[in-house]
């Protein structure tokens, strides 16, 4: 899935830089209080004035744009402190003001260009990459998602380490679901509440069909088939739904050979030991194996087809969040 617009502010940063127009970077890196925006929000900002993204839904912006406009010409980095008052938190939907404190840096100059680039190639491409710039030395360096920040990678959270802030940019969550089943049309809704781009897969087209999915992004190829199109990566939750093998099977199997951080199948105790000895004739071994959850979803006695996929959303967070 493409990301929205709103979210592109590096890409629109390097954009900007490279038109000639000159661009900023503004990143929130530490909050206390109730601050409108969390750490790592950004707001790319041109010479121009444009702007494209928030450090503070608007509480500061005007400032820190103002303060971009001056690194853009003296080609320094700053760190700003804000505190936003009370009347300027409740506009923008908070109980009450906060501090935050915002890095800003123009591209080329402090940020180099070679490295924002390979911020953004590393996006496009869905591999997590952790941007860290010390904020005495102003040395900066990126690295991979199993580097030394792989707990804030797992957190998905940005932050600052003694001396040091930490940009984590991890590729958008995705949902891959196997069965346009009646618990698919709540999870879908779900999903997306959450944050995950969902994808069904269903080559049953009465089942996938627009009218049961109204708005969705539904594939009718074999499910092995639409999962090696798309990728499987460590952003990416499976779930099976039809607890048919003819259906179910490829698509546990190609999750299994993936880097996807959860794989849930829905089915019954005997069902799912009847699948154990299928993946153990295709030469699974018991580790491999051991990485399925299933019955699918927490243990929360669910009954109707919305209450299991709040079992399936909820097992899915505890696996992301916690491992």
């Amino acid at each position: 899935m493409d990301r929205a617009e709103h979210d592109r502010i590096p890409e629109i940063a390097l954009d900007w830089h490279r038109a000639g127009k000159g661009a900023a970077l503004a990143t929130v890196i530490e909050t206390w209080g109730s601050a409108p925006r969390p750490v790592g929000s950004q707001l790319a900002i041109s010479g121009a004035g444009e702007m494209m993204g928030s450090v503070s839904g608007g509480c500061v912006e005007g400032a820190v744009v103002a303060e971009a406009q001056a690194a853009l010409e003296d080609g320094k980095p700053r760190v700003l402190t804000y505190g936003v008052s009370d009347n300027d938190a409740f506009a923008v939907g908070l109980a009450c003001g906060g501090t935050i404190r915002v890095l800003v840096e123009p591209v080329g100059r402090a940020l180099p260009e070679a490295m924002l680039a390979d911020i953004v190639t590393a996006r496009a491409g869905r591999v997590g990459i952790a941007y860290a710039v010390d904020l005495e030395s102003w040395d900066r360096s990126l690295s991979p998602r199993d580097g030394p920040h792989r707990d804030r990678f797992r957190a998905d959270k940005s932050g600052i380490d003694e001396s040091l802030f930490v940009a984590i940019h991890n590729p958008p969550l995705r949902m891959i679901i196997v069965g346009a089943v009646h618990i698919a049309q709540p999870l879908v809704g779900m999903a997306r509440s959450c944050g995950y781009d969902p994808l069904l897969i269903d080559p049953r087209e009465a089942f996938g069909s627009e009218a049961r999915f109204a708005g969705e992004v539904i594939s009718h190829d074999w499910p092995d088939e639409a999962m090696a199109a798309l990728g499987l990566d460590a952003r990416t939750a499976v779930v099976t739904l039809t607890h048919d093998p003819k259906l179910d099977d490829p698509a546990i199997q190609s999750a299994l050979r993936s880097d996807c951080f959860y794989l849930g199948c829905l089915g019954s105790s005997r069902t799912h030991a009847k699948r154990l000895t299928r993946l153990e004739e295709a030469g699974f071994t018991d580790a491999e194996i051991a990485r399925i959850h299933a019955p699918v979803g927490l243990d929360i006695g669910a009954k109707s087809p919305a209450e299991i996929a709040v079992s399936i959303m909820a097992e899915v967070t505890q696996v992301l969040r916690r491992g």
